[in-house]
């Protein structure tokens, strides 16, 4: 089943189409989140499967120290599979932007087409990302991306 998503954003609107739902290898296990699960692979690259909360300060600097304790603090390329959120509030997507760069060296993100370019848009309207990112519509692409930040 496909749901499609009407997202407003300072009087905008952008209707998303939600990719299924993405699932881990069966061997994996997922360390669970408020605000995404996650899994590290044998190679170093993080997985991310998100969630839809509201995303505020205080879930994502929970989210930082599970992802810190997850890679044992280590900066590391994060692959990403996007679902809708409500979108955060100012105070929240600047502390989300600054601390990008203190937890991952690169991000991936995998969706729809669409949604990726909206988050960008959204987190980045004023100046560029502090870290590499691309948008894939395909996981297999994003993972190889993401191999020349290993």
């Amino acid at each position: 089943m496909v749901t499609i998503f009407k997202l407003n954003y300072r009087h905008s609107t952008l209707l998303i189409e939600r990719m299924p739902n993405i699932k881990p290898p069966d061997h994996v296990h997922l360390i669970e989140g408020e605000i995404a699960d996650y899994w590290l692979d044998p190679i170093g690259i993080l997985y991310s499967y998100s969630k839809n909360p509201k995303r505020t300060v205080e879930n994502i600097r929970n989210n930082i120290a599970l992802v810190k304790k997850i890679t044992g603090n280590r900066k590391v390329p994060l692959l990403i599979y996007l679902s809708n959120s409500p979108v955060p509030d100012k105070e929240t997507r600047k502390f989300s932007t600054e601390q990008l760069p203190n937890v991952y060296k690169a991000m991936a993100m995998v969706s729809k087409p669409g949604l990726s370019k909206f988050i960008m848009n959204i987190l980045f309207s004023l100046k560029p990302p502090p870290i590499p990112m691309k948008s894939f519509s395909n996981d297999k692409e994003a993972r190889e991306w993401l191999k020349q930040f290993l």
